[in-house]
């Protein structure tokens, strides 16, 4: 399931105890990744309602997506953004529900600036997230219906992409329960998960860099400039001190042949 009804779908069921049990350790994360990432311009994908670029200061902070609420209306598999434009862009849980997620990655590559970064959130099918969505039904509701990527899988379209990650995290270690009872009881699974078995988190967290291969900064050339203002000139009287060695030397080697 893709477009409009996917993202309204995943915004309401992040209202629910379970959503809401999830958002607010995936908003920790973000907040912590975009804190220090600068420039002009940054783009989230998808859920309009909540705002993860609440933490960072980049200016101009877009919202693109299907939704009507949206700031950019557009799909996001064809961005109507120019390439080579963007800083910053974060993708909450988008590419699961996706038609074609590895061109909205690709999307992502283009727009992103040479060490702009990106942010992401996704489902995991190996956890008991991943294990809930094999045994629901057929027409279950969000997020079950989505397409859990595996972490391998994205990390090798990323490294196909030139992305290189800097930080890699699984979180939600519970199982998906939907009363709010049942997940303070299982609360203890938290860390003892991310202990025992980090991999199998119910989500993971992903911050990566698009790397330019073969870029060279070219910088100006201020110390090339100053270190030729600092040559110093040779002084009327430094070369009047020189002749005058010059012919002290020239004397003595007269004499000396004189006295020959």
């Amino acid at each position: 399931m893709a477009g409009p009804a996917a993202g309204t779908m995943l915004s309401r069921w992040l209202e629910s105890h379970l959503g809401r049990y999830l958002l607010e350790r995936e908003q920790a994360f973000f907040d912590e990744e975009v804190v220090d990432v600068f420039g002009f311009h940054a783009l989230q994908f998808g859920l309009p309602g909540h705002d993860f670029l609440r933490t960072n200061r980049i200016a101009c902070r877009v919202v693109a997506g299907p939704d009507v609420t949206a700031d950019l209306r557009a799909d996001l598999c064809e961005l109507p953004v120019a390439t080579g434009s963007i800083d910053l862009v974060v993708l909450p849980h988008h590419l699961e529900f996706s038609v074609n997620p590895h061109q909205v990655l690709r999307e992502v590559q283009r727009v992103l600036v040479p060490e702009g970064h990106i942010v992401l959130a996704g489902f995991n099918p190996w956890s008991l997230w991943g294990g809930a969505r094999r045994l629901a039904r057929a027409d279950a509701g969000c997020p079950w219906n989505g397409q859990f990527i595996s972490l391998p899988r994205l990390r090798d379209w990323l490294a196909l992409l030139n992305f290189e990650l800097i930080s890699c995290r699984n979180a939600i270690f519970v199982p998906p329960c939907r009363r709010e009872p049942w997940l303070r009881r299982f609360g203890f699974m938290e860390q003892a998960g991310e202990r025992w078995w980090p991999f199998a988190g119910g989500v993971y967290l992903l911050h990566g860099i698009k790397r330019v291969h073969g870029m060279r900064l070219i910088t100006p050339k201020w110390r090339m400039a100053a270190a030729r203002r600092r040559v110093l000139a040779v002084s009327p009287r430094h070369v009047a001190d020189l002749q005058q060695t010059t012919r002290r030397s020239a004397d003595c080697l007269t004499r000396e042949h004189e006295n020959e």
